[in-house]
């Protein structure tokens, strides 16, 4: 079978006739044949098998193109031979010649161009890789390719080495060509010398007589009147640079009764030079001594040639190439290896690759070249050789009947700016994770409005992304410091260091870094031996044996600073399996503690902030009191932030008559004002309820007309509560629960068998609006056992939800948690309905009314009932 690498017939135009260099029709056939003809067993087979054994493939072939393909040389393919023909249609080097550039195919199975043609639907062709043969005038004669059955990936390299074999096979078939223009007569004769191929001769040492038959004269371009038959006479026809040469080999033959085997050249009469290869033996005497030599000649001038030619297409690659024998010497190398190798050609020719190149031995280079030898196969490959090379290479090594071809490139320069593009690359990364890094810092640790919070966060950063481990302290407002978090990457160590962050800090010299660092607020490395230098300023013995287990290699103290001030430290440790720190991780780290530094005074102010409006607060909301078998629980809740803390306000007392009233309410504002109109409003309302003595409703007429007489400037809501029982009721086990509201959600009811009611009653308008606003108690006779719950909006109002559905929470809640002491029922209801940053300050009071036929529950605390003197109206 013919495996005809090639698609679609060429297309018409210039350059598209892939015989455009041959006649037309018929007579390109036969001059393409008489091409093929003429070429074979030169060069151009020796570059087609190169071609194959270079880029490592099954199978080459190099195709003149006519009305048909026809094979020029091909190896690798049994069933193909030079000269065989083939359709254009189905040939894959048409369209090689026809694009005019080389045709790549990776996958010639999915590749439409070529998906097609029987040599690929046959599973010949996998992958192809062709370029196009260009002859005299610029056309395109053919093309040269090689190929397999299985899928490749062709490089830039293998298509240079490709292009750079076709110009040699071009120019190979140029000189052919030349020859097709010989009249057929001299084609005949150059046939009929081919056939004849040896010449013989006859030297008598008697009588110097040196015979020559016809051929070998015609060998040397004599005639038989041009032979004189003596030695003479062929010395004069030897190349005087081979002569003594030649001289020598016959003299030891003859000394010897040896054979002598041996090439030179030869001077013909025109001026010309040939090659000879000759053979023979002296044969010996009766006296044992020689007295004649037989021999043979033939002409090696054309082989001689395709070597010289293929030579020069060697020397003219810009690849390195050499050839080694069995025995690992250097047997051919041109140039381009000489440049690379370092070595002059005169040094390296001869001698052996180990000795030479003695850093090969064991390395990458021997296991290699000893695999393809032991195996036979080609193989590629990369490797390093030191110097005085110092250089990168990728090598193609392929086993010969001689020994081993080696074809290289220096790919220092490549390889370089693959690993320059990849530092480059990695730095990118490096840089781009420690923005993200110092952007989830800043948003997390913005975020953090407490110290124990804000800290744990900064330390998690920091371990292990930069750090084995780490210590964060605090300066207080004295320039004292105190470790307050640590953090280590691994988990059994942790213990240890936190015992170490409480003890290192003792005793400390001044020129601690530590102590440096809080003064001047520059940062403190040790970038080695961390260990021996930390325990030399150490004085607690426990700290140096716990610093040498943690056994550091590497510190960084870095100042955490805000506002003009240091407010903290951050201590850095790492292992010996780090690196010392580098500039752009100082440069991280200090990004991160200036962030950190500016977190943590945000959360020191706002603890204070907080502790301050939160103390405010509390101080004007007084203990509840303790009536008898009556339990009165009260709760605050401060907002997330500490400006938000003020308007929500609960109190409980006794009127004169022993009425407990309950009131809730909430003042509109969240600040500092608040808080102080919420004081106002609490202390106007207890006073008017203690002294009037009166129902819900009046007090919030009167605390209403109060307010506008006082020019108290501000609204609120409030709920008025009033436990009232006469004896009969106290004979029943009941009590009137009397409550007015002044726009405030309503409260609730829990009564003894679990069910929960919303005490609606009527709401009226809020405080501070109008002062003629008619108020009306509502009133409901409830159960001993029963638990009265009265709250602020905080707890039911959110963003994302409406009223009635906080209010649905809120009695779900209650209704769970129907069982459990009222102190576990006020703190469930908070730990549920509350989130973990509540957006608004929360107050609520309860009361249980305890069964009053049974002792006072201890539930219900200590009987402290304040004194209720009945004013003196």
């Amino acid at each position: 079978m013919h495996v005809v690498p090639g698609p679609t017939p060429a297309p018409e135009g210039a350059g598209a006739d892939p015989a455009g260099a041959l006649a037309g029709g018929q007579e390109r056939q036969r001059a393409a044949q008489r091409l093929v003809a003429t070429s074979q067993g030169s060069a151009v087979d020796r570059l087609t098998d190169l071609a194959a054994r270079l880029l490592a493939t099954p199978a080459a072939q190099l195709s003149l193109l006519s009305d048909v393909q026809t094979i020029g040389a091909i190896t690798g393919v049994s069933d193909a031979q030079p000269g065989s023909t083939g359709s254009l249609a189905d040939s894959l080097c048409t369209v090689t010649a026809a694009s005019g550039a080389p045709l790549v195919v990776t996958d010639a199975t999915s590749d439409e161009r070529v998906s097609g043609l029987p040599p690929v639907t046959s599973g010949a062709v996998g992958a192809y890789l062709g370029v196009p043969l260009t002859g005299r005038g610029g056309h395109v004669v053919g093309a040269l390719c090689v190929f397999g059955p299985e899928p490749r990936t062709w490089s830039p390299a293998d298509v240079t080495l490709l292009s750079e074999l076709a110009s040699a096979a071009a120019r190979e078939l140029e000189l052919s060509a030349l020859s097709v223009d010989y009249a057929s007569g001299e084609l005949r004769w150059q046939l009929a010398i081919d056939a004849a191929g040896i010449g013989s001769w006859d030297w008598d040492l008697r009588t110097g007589r040196l015979t020559w038959d016809e051929r070998l004269l015609e060998l040397f371009g004599l005639g038989a009147a041009d032979f004189d038959g003596t030695i003479e006479s062929f010395n004069a026809r030897v190349h005087p640079d081979d002569l003594a040469r030649v001289g020598q080999a016959l003299s030891e033959a003859i000394e010897c009764c040896g054979t002598v085997d041996l090439e030179y050249r030869t001077v013909l009469p025109d001026g010309t030079m040939r090659w000879i290869q000759a053979r023979g033996k002296a044969l010996s005497g009766p006296a044992g001594d020689a007295v004649r030599v037989l021999g043979a000649a033939y002409d090696t001038t054309a082989g001689r040639e395709a070597d010289a030619r293929l030579a020069r297409v060697l020397e003219s690659m810009s690849a390195a190439f050499y050839s080694l024998d069995r025995e690992w010497c250097f047997t051919y190398v041109n140039a381009e290896a000489e440049r690379l190798l370092g070595k002059v050609r005169e040094e390296l020719l001869g001698g052996n690759l180990w000795e030479l190149f003695p850093a090969a031995a064991g390395s990458d280079f021997e296991v290699h070249y000893r695999a393809a030898v032991e195996s036979g196969q080609p193989t590629t490959f990369e490797a390093y050789y030191p110097p005085p090379l110092d250089g990168w290479y990728e090598l193609r090594a392929w086993p010969t009947p001689d020994g081993l071809s080696v074809y290289f490139l220096d790919i220092t320069a490549r390889r370089d700016a693959q690993e320059a593009a990849q530092r480059a690359q990695r730095a990118a990364e490096r840089a781009a994770q420690r923005l993200r890094l110092v952007a989830a810092v800043s948003a997390d640790l913005a975020a953090a409005l407490d110290l124990d919070s804000a800290l744990s966060r900064l330390s998690t950063y920091v371990v292990p992304t930069l750090a084995d481990a780490c210590i964060v302290s605090l300066v207080d407002e004295q320039g004292g410091l105190r470790d307050v978090a640590s953090w280590h990457v691994d988990e059994e160590l942790r213990p240890l260091l936190e015992r170490y962050r409480h003890v290192r800090l003792r005793d400390l010299p001044p020129d601690a870094p530590v102590l440096q660092t809080v003064r001047t607020s520059r940062p403190y490395v040790f970038p080695d031996r961390a260990t021996e230098r930390i325990t030399s300023i150490l004085r607690d013995d426990a700290a140096r044996q716990m610093i040498e287990q943690l056994a550091p290699e590497s510190a960084v103290v870095m100042p955490l600073r805000a506002r003009g001030r240091t407010v903290g430290l951050l201590t850095v440790l790492r292992g010996v399996k780090r690196p010392a720190p580098q500039r752009e991780d100082l440069l991280t780290l200090e990004e991160i503690c200036d962030r950190a530094g500016l977190a943590l005074d945000n959360a020191r102010l706002y603890t204070q902030q907080q502790r301050l409006a939160e103390g405010l607060q509390r101080s004007m909301l007084t203990s509840p009191p303790e009536p008898d078998h009556l339990q009165i629980v009260v709760r605050y809740r401060p907002a997330a932030r500490a400006a938000q803390v003020g308007g929500d306000w609960y109190d409980a007392f006794l009127q004169p008559d022993g009425s407990t009233v309950l009131v809730i309410g909430d003042v509109m504002g969240h600040d500092v004002n608040a808080a102080a109109a919420m004081g106002q409003i609490r202390s106007l309302l207890r006073g008017i309820a203690y002294y009037s003595g009166a129902g819900p409703a009046a007090i919030l007429t009167g605390l209403d007309a109060t307010m506008q007489g006082l020019d108290v400037e501000t609204t609120a809501t409030a709920v008025v509560a009033r436990l009232e029982q006469t004896p009969e009721q106290k004979e029943q086990g009941t009590t009137v629960l009397r409550w007015a509201n002044a726009g405030h959600p309503p409260p609730l009811l829990l009564q003894p068998d679990g069910t929960v009611t919303t005490l609606d009653g009527r709401s009226t308008l809020l405080l501070g609006i109008d002062p003629s606003t008619a108020r009306e108690d509502a009133e409901r006779t409830v159960e001993r056992g029963s638990t009265v719950l009265l709250y602020t909006d905080g707890l039911i109002e959110r963003r994302h939800q409406s009223v009635d559905e906080g209010l649905e929470l809120l009695r779900k809640a209650v209704a769970d948690l129907a069982g459990t002491p009222l102190d576990e029922l006020c703190d469930g209801i908070l730990d549920r309905l509350l989130p973990e940053q509540p957006e608004d300050d929360v107050a609520l009071v309860a009361v249980r009314l305890h069964l009053q036929d049974r002792p006072r529950p201890p539930e219900a605390g200590p009987r402290r009932v304040p004194r209720t003197p009945r004013p003196q109206r």
